[in-house]
């Protein structure tokens, strides 16, 4: 025996259910993944202008996708590896170095050498151990690093599972841009125009943090210049290639320089360098990043900051460019639904 057919009405809110039902499924397969397929579509939005260019010279697709990905691995990737090795190699070295220099008598015979910190530093001694507080300090570095190294099997594993989705990602961008359309319940110039947005919303993150970064390394490279540090165009580099690292920064090279120009008897130095660090090159990076990206994204200043640093604190380090993503991309669609309720008001009257 035949049964009717369900109403219109109810077999939409069935097919919409299950779709709901499948959404909710296809998110907890694919969470696992959501780290390396940000970094993958970030990667591909940045590197197919020069896909595409490659692509038009070369004869085969893959052979432009492989020495697309090539480039991109040598400009953003080892540069990150190469920093962070390092980095834990120093942190932990001069953590080492600072203990065999720092003792009581060390302490002691600065009070001596300035009277008027004297009290402050007895005071110090008799209440801080300071070659125990180092001792601790190493400890936890290299608990740190040991974590790191731990880490750097996921680390690895989403860095390789990154270039395997970036491959697929240039290579059939066009179909996957032609498939999300279909299926997408946005007319094709809505389409185009979130797409546009995203594009945007990526250029201006990752372009707002380089500049970010290397206005952080200039302004530390010539503070080291004008106290006469060593090598300031070298820690330069490193400041700016650190402020390019999600919670690390240029703090990093600056904080122990600060420490040793006072434990060498420097103060006005150290002072110096720990202001301009703090004000300077630590705050630039709140005043101007929302700014450039902002002015990219139309986004308010206020907003812009909020959606960065709460991206990456609600999200961790891809956050940075998933929550202007968000914020961009729900503006877009804000504005899309605001044009179809404009038009649909225009039809009543006109009726």
């Amino acid at each position: 025996m035949e049964h009717d057919p369900l109403p219109p009405l109810y077999s939409r809110i069935a097919v919409g259910l299950l779709v709901l039902l499948g959404i909710v499924f296809c998110y907890l397969i694919t969470a696992p993944f959501i780290p390396a397929l940000i970094w993958s579509f970030t990667l591909a939005v940045l590197f197919a202008p020069l896909e595409s260019a490659l692509r038009a010279h070369l004869c085969h697709p893959g052979v432009s996708v492989t020495l697309t990905m090539s480039i991109a691995a040598i400009l953003v990737v080892a540069p990150v590896i190469f920093v962070s090795a390092a980095l834990i190699e120093s942190i932990v070295e001069g953590a080492n170095a600072m203990n065999e220099f720092v003792s009581d008598e060390d302490w002691r015979g600065l009070a001596r050498d300035y009277p008027n910190l004297s009290s402050a530093l007895f005071w110090l001694i008799d209440h801080v151990n300071a070659p125990q507080f180092l001792q601790t300090v190493i400890a936890r570095l290299e608990n740190w690093a040991a974590n790191l190294v731990m880490g750097s099997i996921a680390s690895i594993i989403t860095l390789l599972m990154t270039f395997y989705f970036l491959f697929y990602l240039l290579r059939d961008r066009k179909w996957i841009i032609e498939v999300s359309g279909r299926i997408s319940p946005l007319s094709k110039p809505e389409c185009r125009a979130l797409t546009d947005r995203m594009e945007k919303t990526i250029f201006a993150s990752v372009y707002g943090t380089a500049a970010v970064s290397a206005l952080q390394g200039l302004l530390g490279g010539l503070v080291f210049w004008w106290l006469g540090l060593p090598s300031p165009v070298f820690w330069g580099v490193i400041m700016g290639l650190l402020g390019i690292v999600p919670f690390l920064g240029a703090f990093i090279v600056w904080v122990p320089a600060s420490i040793a120009l006072a434990l060498n008897g420097q103060w006005g130095s150290a002072i110096i360098l720990a202001v301009w660090g703090t004000f300077i090159v630590g705050l630039i990076d709140n005043i101007v990043y929302p700014i450039l990206v902002g002015r990219r994204l139309a986004l308010h200043s206020m907003l812009s900051f909020i959606a960065i640093v709460g991206g990456i604190v609600v999200f961790g380090a891809h956050g940075f460019v998933l929550g202007p993503l968000i914020v961009a991309g729900t503006q877009s669609l804000l504005e899309i639904l605001r044009s179809r309720m404009d038009e649909d008001r225009t039809l009543v009257r006109s009726a």
